[in-house]
């Protein structure tokens, strides 16, 4: 069962704008993506207004990538999610955003170079994280990261960790922990439980 609780921040990327944050104001359910119901949001847009985008959807399952339009404060997913896309959850998760800077090690023609980042933890778990990266208030993130190291700002002080890509999309990493910094590890745990 798919669920995308009340409350939720959805990002939609429409071509030609900046990215839209919508809040969920009801809980939708459905066997499958493409199955769920129209989502009521709130939005900044007039009546009338219809936009059309690829949706960051946040889920009970994990994180995926939708076509999806707005209109009227309701949002509609237009096709399902490709399978191979969809970030599985295999540890409680907090949500963020917590503030980041770092190195990421990147790939490029056989040469290996480091890159520095910023940008903010959306959401974070005892066994990876999801990292936004900004450069000037833009979305910024090199291809080919192969590696990052990080410095996270969290409720209980900095935590530096090492993480190895799952999956990069425009500004968007998913990362698992390669090394946390052993102080810090159990500050993490102890913040994701549920």
């Amino acid at each position: 069962m798919i669920t995308v609780p009340a409350g939720s921040s959805l990002i939609l990327r429409c071509p030609g704008t900046q990215e839209i944050v919508l809040v969920t104001l009801a809980e939708s359910r459905a066997p499958f993506i493409a199955d769920l119901p129209p989502i009521p949001v709130l939005s900044l847009d007039g009546p009338g207004v219809r936009r059309f985008g690829i949706l960051e959807l946040v889920t009970s399952s994990g994180v995926t990538w939708v076509e999806a339009e707005l209109r009227d404060d309701v949002l509609r997913v237009l096709n399902d999610a490709p399978t191979d896309v969809v970030q599985r959850r295999s540890a409680p998760r907090k949500a963020g955003p917590y503030p980041a800077t770092g190195t990421v090690q990147v790939e490029k023609a056989g040469a290996r170079t480091l890159v520095a980042i910023s940008g903010r933890v959306e959401d974070i778990s005892a066994k990876g994280l999801l990292l936004r990266a900004t450069a000037d208030e833009r979305p910024s993130l090199p291809s080919g990261i192969e590696r990052t190291l990080l410095h996270i700002a969290m409720p209980w002080g900095d935590l530096t960790a090492a993480v190895t890509t799952v999956d990069q999309r425009a500004d968007l990493l998913r990362g698992t922990f390669e090394w946390v910094d052993p102080a810090g590890a159990d500050e993490l745990r102890q913040f994701c439980r549920p």
